[in-house]
């Protein structure tokens, strides 16, 4: 168990030389959720713009 947790961490930074995979993976999550949040909102408006206006 004490070798587990002396493991997770040196402390020592290392320098950022280029983008993590996680930042890649994080940015084409959010533009993912931009794409489905725009089509369903022009989906929406769609919807409301093909029903006859008593």
């Amino acid at each position: 168990m004490i070798a587990l947790v002396s493991a997770a961490h040196s402390g020592v930074p290392r320098p950022r030389t280029a983008p993590e995979l996680s930042d890649a993976a994080l940015f084409v999550m959010a533009v993912v959720g931009v794409f489905l949040a725009r089509r369903a909102l022009r989906a929406r408006f769609a919807k409301n713009r093909q029903r006859p206006q008593d």
